[in-house]
Formats: structure tokens, C-alpha cells, sequence
């Protein structure tokens, strides 16, 4: 029978079966998950028209089955093209890689069938198909499916996993939340009560535990898996147990097995696919959406977030108490597996990472668990645009690659300020993209007017690059977004909000990425030497006004506004200088290049006091470091950027005495006491609890062999003991040392030996904040710790 619907897709594939393409498509509909197979739809690439018999000759010779048609298109260096379609996914990956090792260049062969299927026809999450559909055990399945994008927001439900298993990764038990179901499938036999933990399925063994887990997903049926670390811990670990139990852990729709892909770079990175559902790991989702914790345990981010957690940091704690609790109290046991899965709900609840993942697909047609994907994001939104514009995408060359410039960052000057302001350009590089018309095609047209005769239709870049006036895609692009973006917020959708700036302010990134087939580095350049102007010019025009700019970094103006001002008469100067800049720039693009102006400079700040910090041990000023004291919403705050106190590599020591001493500086009090103080209170042992480094490990402890920082000794000490105590080795490959510095050197916080260097933390820790704000008062830190002489 034909029918038509309307959904969301979760999860895209594509496969070769008998001698044919398949395309299969999981999508959730108000009606239920839906099974879409699109069949015969053909791997397509491209060769230049000059290429293209020498190709047919080499695939004919490999025995590779073709098709070649001839297009209206061309490539950046304007050459004709051939399309070449292959019959399989396969015969597309051979094919591909033997006009290469020919020395031929293919166009697009890395675009996936299943992506170009969505790309081309705009689909972006949402999707209204028709075919011929039949309902089968938990979905409808459709055949001969016709599709189009279409503009729709799934409701998904969602379960929390978690598992608990022995040091040696024996399966104890799994804790699934949902709203439908909260459980957790436990080994062992029903203990007393069994009414009240009626949330507890006991099993006889680790198999009966994955059988009831598979049983589990066919009767809730989720159609997202959320957890922590649970593609390369949970989901890693339970495909081995099954494997070890010769099981297939049937957990994808329709019975279908999950399938692992183990990545290239990263030995302890993998994928997980399974067919339509889709898994997002807290940590991977929280990095997407830009979120950043001192550190990412899941104890750490919830107290940060929800103000809860566990207080079990040491894994060795936590793995003893583990085994005490399986062997001796499961139920506890249990209660601490739900917690986490409980706790990982309300983390994605709390920060609206679900709708965050939805908004981002549905803008870019990414999958739902894409991590990063901003290449991908851009290739989804442009790709289809140039193909109608008559273009074939480039190919990826890194050879060519030629770094841009970063963001402009002026020299500060430093010096303990009243009154300064911060000028901000909303969201400058997006905004300099839609003024001055850059974009890839853009480029390529541009470049090919005439030099002279068509300058009424180019706009200069910088390094060489000119753009095309009325040819291109990405300005639109962003006027769109910035458009949606602005709706979003008065609307107060923040999840989407920020799912557009993110987007918005990747495209520069990725036309300044070598892993980006657009890169061009008059494309990047002409973005970043275009911010470095706008901001010195918008210093000149401040600095005319009378006021001095003390810093600026990227797309921010530092103002010192001469004396202290009230908050009223520095909020009237800000919005002035704004609406006189904004005309100024309004006035010179017009002039200039007869252009509409898109730079936005608004008033963010002002702070009553300020610090702008020398470099340690220099006169000159700092970069990307200051404090400030400002007032919101009638309190004071302090803010601190850059230094010390937002710095993980630091102790709490340091910063908690920055904090107060930073505090009593800007309120003109005498610290003197309080630093003396202090230091005696430090030497006295009374901050032990506040001395611990914590530092991550960048590289595997063999590879250290040469210079061996202090984290990497105490890592190497802390594991000698582990070893001697018959525990697994915990810092071979990479991960977190918390350390404290003594007489011997640096030793681990757990296995501390010796005497702590309490002079250590006066000249590392203390002195070096101190002596950041003290000069701008005339003070000195040793001065005032230095002991009293008497009077003889």
C-alpha cells in the first residue's frame, strides 16, 4: 500500500545487497519508528572531461562496471566535468582508489551515498516520504521510498545506561532510566522486600543479564541511549561480554545488532551504530555544545551543574566498594547504579542537550550524535547549493595549505584601572563574512573578473583574494541563521540559540581548516586581516574621541575612560560610543566599497576596577589576562580571564588566595595582614588540604623520556605502588594525576612519602599571584612576608 508520512531521521546507512545499493533510513514518526529502503540509488564521483577516457580505459582494465554521464559542471578551475557512477558502494571505494594510484583526481568520491542521498534533496533531521509500507514486528517498514525535507520536531524518548563490573570487567549489573521504565538488571538471587525493589531484575548470571537487557530494549524501545563515557566504557564493555558470551546483543530496532567502529587515530576511541537508535555520549555532547568543566568525571559536572554527586573520586575507592557492595549489598548497590543513570538524565535535562543535538540536525542535517561535524555541517548547507550553481566541490588537498592569521590581539597596557569599558562586535567574523561577500564560489568568480574591468563586481580581500559581489551562498547563509538566531532568543529558545552561534562562528573555522575541501587561505585570510583591521580602526576612532584603549583581543575593545565613573554615566558613555561607532563604520563602507555594513559593535561591560596584568617577570603588558570587578543586577562580581583562578594547571591555594587578595585590592583595603597571614598560615600547615596539583597527562608515560615534568614522575611513583599493592596500573595511557610537591619532589597525593615543601607553595603559588596585582600599589610580596627585623 502507498502512504505518505512525515518524521525525523535517527539513524542513515548504506550497504551493497546483491549487486545493488540499499539506503536504509530509521525514522521516528508520530506513528512510531519507521524503516525506509531506498534501493538502486548509485555511488556517485566526478573526473575532468580531459581525465575522463583515460579513466574508462583504467576501470575497464580493472574490470570495474560504470556508467559516465557528462554535466553542466566544472570545476574551481573551471575544466568540465564527467559524473561517473558505479553500481555498488563497493565498486565506488575500488574504483576511486585506483584512478588515483593513475595519478587521476576524483572529485566528492568521499561523500557517503546515504549522506548525498539527504544532502541533495535538503533534508535536514526532518523528512516527508511515501512508499509502500508494511508493518512488522515494532515499526512499519517502506519500500520504493520517495523523499523530500520537511520541516519536523520529533518528541524522542530517552534512556540513561550505566553498568557496574568488576576491575576486570565482568558485568555486575545495568541501571536503565526512562520515563517509561526505571530498573536496574542485577546478577544474584531476589533478596527479602522483593515489593518494594520491584526496580531490581535479578538474573542468574552474565548472559541471562544481556538476554534481559535485549528484552529490555524490545519492550521500551528508546530512541536514544544517553550515558557517560558509555561508547568507549558501557557500550565497549557490554559488546565484549556478549561477544565472550556468544551473544549478539540484538539492541537495535527491528533485532538488529549494534555495530562497532574502532577509530584510526585514537586506540581508546570508538563508534558505535545502532540501527535506529542513537547514542550520545554526556561528555562528547556537553564538548559539542561548548560547554567546559575543570574536570569531566560525572561527580565533577553534576556538582557543578546540579549542586549533586558522589563523593567517590578515587577509582580504586570507588572499584573496592564496587565488589564490597556486589558481594555483600546488592540492593546498595543497585541504588548507586540508577543514581548515575539518574544523574546523567538530569545533567542532558538541565543544560537541554537533547533539544540542543535536534536543533543542530535540524539546521545542518548532521546526525544527531556527530561529534564536532563542523566540516560536515558546512559540506551538508553548501554542497547541494554549488552543484545548482554549476560547481563540483574540490577535493581535499592539504598540500596546499597555508596558515591564516589568528585573531587580532593589540598589546595591552598594563596598570590598575577605574572605570573601563568593553566594546564587543557581535559575532565579528559572521558579520565581516556577510559586509564584505567572502565565500568559496564567491572566490572563484571573483577571481575571474578582470582585474580592472570588472571591479564594480568585485570586492578586494586581502592576499590576493576578491569576491564576487552577487554571486554566492554563504552571506545568505549566515543572514539566515543570524536571523533564526535573533527569533530564537526573543523566543527563549536557548538550546537553539546556541545551536546557531555555534554554526554561525564554525564557518570561519572551517574555511580555515585544512581538513575542509573549500580551504583557500585568501578565503580565511580575507576574514581574519578583515577583524585585524575593523578592530585597529575602531581603536583609532575611540582614541579620537579622547578615551585610550588600553587592550583588544579578536572582536573586543578594553576602554579606560580616564577616571571612576558611576555605573549610570559609564553605561551613557558606553551606548554612545557604540551608536557613534556603528555609524562610522555604516559611513565608511558605504564610501569605500558600496557596501551595506553588518559589523554590530555593542556595549557589554564596565568594570569599577580593573587589572591588566604585565607578562611574569616583565614590564610588558599581558594577553588574554585581566580581573575586573563589575556590578549586575545591583551585586558585585568578580571576573578573572586567563589567570590563576580559571586556571586548572593551578592550585586551590593560589587560587583562593587570589580570590580575597584580588577582592581587597580593588576595594582599596589594606592586605597586607591578610597576605602575611596567609603565607604564615600556609607554612603552619593549615592549607594541606589546598596544595594539591591536579594535571592531565598528554601523552602515555613511556613516551616521556627526555624532560619528565613533575605530573609525570609522581604518575610513574603512584603506579610503582599500585603495582606492589596488586592494583591495575592507573596512568600508562594518558589520564588525571592530583600530586602535591615535598622536600623529595613531586609525589602523589594518594601515596604522599615525604615532608611537604611548604616554601615550594610561598614561591610558586603564592608569590607569582600576589606579585601580579601588588606592584600597581607599590608592594612586593617579600617585602611584606619578609620577617620583622628588631630595632637594636
Amino acid at each position: 500500500m502507498q502512504t505518505h508520512s512525515t518524521g525525523f531521521v535517527l539513524t542513515r546507512q548504506s550497504r551493497d545487497v546483491r549487486g545493488q545499493t540499499e539506503i536504509v533510513l530509521w525514522v521516528k514518526t508520530e506513528q512510531g519508528p519507521c524503516r525506509l529502503i531506498v534501493q538502486g540509488d548509485k555511488p556517485v564521483c566526478f573526473v575532468t572531461s580531459h581525465d575522463q577516457a583515460n579513466a574508462e580505459t583504467i576501470l575497464r582494465a580493472g574490470n570495474i562496471s560504470v556508467s559516465w554521464r557528462q554535466l553542466p559542471l566544472k570545476s574551481f578551475q573551471h575544466k568540465p566535468m564527467y559524473a561517473c557512477y558505479a553500481q555498488t558502494v563497493r565498486d565506488s571505494l575500488q574504483l576511486t582508489t585506483l584512478l588515483r594510484s593513475e595519478g587521476i583526481e576524483v572529485f566528492e568520491a568521499d561523500i557517503r551515498l546515504a549522506d548525498r542521498f539527504l544532502m541533495e534533496r535538503f533534508i535536514r533531521g526532518g523528512i516527508a516520504f511515501s512508499g509502500h509500507s508494511q508493518q512488522k514486528a515494532g515499526y512499519l517498514e517502506y519500500q520504493q521510498v520517495k523523499a523530500k525535507a520537511a520541516d519536523y520536531i520529533p518528541k524522542l524518548s530517552v534512556v540513561s545506561l550505566d553498568i557496574e563490573c568488576s576491575e576486570k570487567g565482568v558485568l555486575y549489573s545495568v541501571g536503565l532510566h526512562s520515563e517509561q521504565d526505571s530498573r536496574v538488571i542485577m546478577i544474584g538471587a531476589p533478596v527479602e522486600d522483593e515489593a518494594e525493589n520491584s526496580w531490581v531484575q535479578w538474573v542468574d548470571s552474565e548472559k541471562d543479564l544481556l538476554l534481559a537487557l535485549e528484552s529490555w530494549f524490545i519492550q521500551f524501545d528508546p530512541d536514544i541511549v544517553i550515558g557517560w563515557n558509555v561508547i568507549d566504557f558501557d557500550f565497549r564493555l557490554l559488546l565484549k561480554r556478549a561477544e565472550w558470551n556468544k551473544l549478539s546483543l540484538r539492541i537495535g530496532r527491528g533485532k538488529q545488532p549494534p555495530h562497532w567502529r574502532q577509530s584510526n587515530q585514537n586506540p581508546n576511541q570508538g563508534f558505535i551504530t545502532i540501527p535506529g537508535r542513537v547514542v550520545l555520549d554526556g561528555i562528547d555532547t556537553l564538548k559539542t555544545a561548548t560547554f567546559n568543566f575543570r574536570s569531566w568525571s560525572l561527580e565533577s559536572v553534576s556538582q557543578e551543574l546540579l549542586g549533586e554527586g558522589k563523593q567517590i573520586h578515587n577509582v580504586h575507592d570507588r572499584m573496592d566498594e564496587i565488589n564490597q557492595m556486589f558481594r555483600h549489598d546488592k540492593l546498595s548497590l543497585a541504588r548507586y547504579n540508577l543514581q548515575d543513570c539518574k544523574l546523567v538524565s538530569r545533567i542532558f535535562e538541565h543544560t537541554h542537550l537533547l533539544d540542543f543535538a535536534v536543533e543542530r540536525s535540524r539546521l545542518t542535517g548532521v546526525e544527531l550524535d556527530r561529534i564536532g561535524g563542523s566540516v560536515a555541517a558546512f559540506t551538508n548547507l553548501y554542497l547541494p547549493q554549488l552543484h545548482r550553481a554549476g560547481y563540483v566541490a574540490p577535493s581535499l588537498d592539504s598540500e596546499n595549505w597555508i596558515a591564516s592569521p589568528g585573531g587580532y590581539v593589540m598589546d595591552s597596557k598594563p596598570g590598575l584601572y577605574d572605570s573601563v569599558l568593553v566594546l564587543d562586535f557581535k559575532s565579528l567574523y559572521p558579520s565581516i563574512i556577510r559586509s564584505f561577500r567572502i565565500d568559496p564560489m564567491g572566490l572563484v568568480e571573483g577571481l575571474q573578473l578582470e582585474e580592472g574591468k570588472g571591479d564594480e563586481q568585485a570586492i578586494a580581500g586581502f592576499r590576493g583574494g576578491r569576491f564576487h559581489r552577487e554571486k554566492h551562498f554563504l552571506p545568505k547563509m549566515i543572514e539566515d541563521l543570524w536571523l533564526a538566531r535573533d527569533q530564537a532568543k526573543r523566543d527563549g529558545e536557548k538550546a537553539f540559540s546556541q545551536a546557531i552561534k555555534i554554526i554561525m562562528n564554525s564557518f570561519y573555522g572551517v574555511l580555515g581548516s585544512s581538513g575542509c575541501r573549500f580551504f583557500d587561505h585568501r578565503l580565511a585570510s580575507s576574514i581574519t586581516m578583515r577583524g585585524h583591521e575593523v578592530l585597529s580602526r575602531t581603536k583609532d576612532m575611540i582614541e579620537e574621541k579622547g578615551y585610550t584603549v588600553i587592550y583588544g583581543d579578536t572582536d573586543s575593545v578594553f576602554v579606560h575612560l580616564g577616571k571612576s565613573h558611576v555605573q549610570e554615566d559609564a553605561d551613557s558613555v558606553g551606548r554612545q560610543l557604540v551608536i557613534d561607532i556603528n555609524a562610522a563604520w555604516e559611513q565608511r563602507l558605504r564610501e569605500e566599497y558600496n557596501l551595506d555594513c553588518y559589523l554590530e559593535l555593542e556595549y557589554e561591560t564596565h568594570y569599577q576596577k580593573f587589572l591588566m596584568p604585565t607578562i611574569r617577570g616583565a614590564e610588558t603588558g599581558s594577553k588574554k589576562r585581566y580581573a575586573g570587578l563589575v556590578v549586575e543586577n545591583g551585586k558585585e562580581k568578580m571576573v578573572f580571564k586567563g589567570l590563576e583562578t580559571v586556571r586548572t594547571d593551578w592550585t586551590p591555594l593560589a587560587q583562593e588566595f587570589q580570590q580575597t587578595l584580588y577582592d581587597m585590592v580593588f576595594h582599596d583595603q589594606d592586605a597586607d595582614e591578610y597576605v602575611r597571614d596567609y603565607a604564615n598560615k600556609t607554612l603552619d600547615g593549615e592549607h594541606d588540604h589546598l596544595l594539591v596539583y591536579r594535571k592531565r597527562l598528554r601523552r602515555n608515560l613511556n613516551e616521556y623520556q627526555k624532560n619528565i615534568p613533575p605530573q609525570v614522575r609522581a604518575a610513574r611513583m603512584a603506579d610503582e605502588m599500585n603495582a606492589k599493592l596488586g592494583r591495575p596500573l592507573q596512568y600508562q595511557n594518558k589520564g588525571v594525576i592530583e600530586y602535591v610537591f615535598t622536600i623529595a619532589g613531586a609525589e602523589p597525593h594518594e601515596f604522599r612519602q615525604s615532608p611537604i615543601d611548604y616554601n615550594h607553595y610561598l614561591e610558586k603559588q603564592l608569590k607569582p599571584v600576589a606579585d601580579g596585582i601588588l606592584p600597581f600599589i607599590g608592594k612586593h610580596f617579600d617585602d611584606i612576608t619578609a620577617p620583622q627585623m628588631g630595632l637594636f
